[in-house]
């Protein structure tokens, strides 16, 4: 199974080393960045608005925990964006690729 997980950061370096980080770790196929984009949300009790870079994070079901436990210990914000989502249908070929990435990446030396 694939899984989709977003996760957001103020700054593009951020998003750029947490993407760099999950696939090198094997823990993603891939890792998009978007953005800016400009994101409004209630923090502290206050309306705040902030530019920010969505990675949409491209892994197999089974490492989930995994990645989260990643993005947690190395993201910059307090209080993180995980939100995941099954996909409910993936092009064989692309699965295939996905799966193989991530598990070729996570038994190299």
């Amino acid at each position: 199974m694939l899984s989709i997980a977003w996760t957001t950061t103020a700054q593009r370096a951020d998003a750029e080393r947490l993407a760099r980080g999950l696939v090198s770790a094997g823990l993603a196929a891939c890792v998009q960045i978007e953005g800016p984009l400009r994101s409004v949300y209630r923090w502290e009790g206050r309306t705040e608005e902030a530019d920010e870079h969505r990675l949409m994070i491209k892994l197999p079901t089974a490492l989930l925990a995994e990645a989260e436990a990643y993005v947690r210990a190395h993201h910059p914000y307090q209080t993180p964006e995980w939100v995941v989502v099954q996909a409910d249908r993936v092009a064989e070929k692309y699965l295939s690729w996905s799966q193989s990435t991530v598990q070729s990446d996570r038994f190299q030396p």
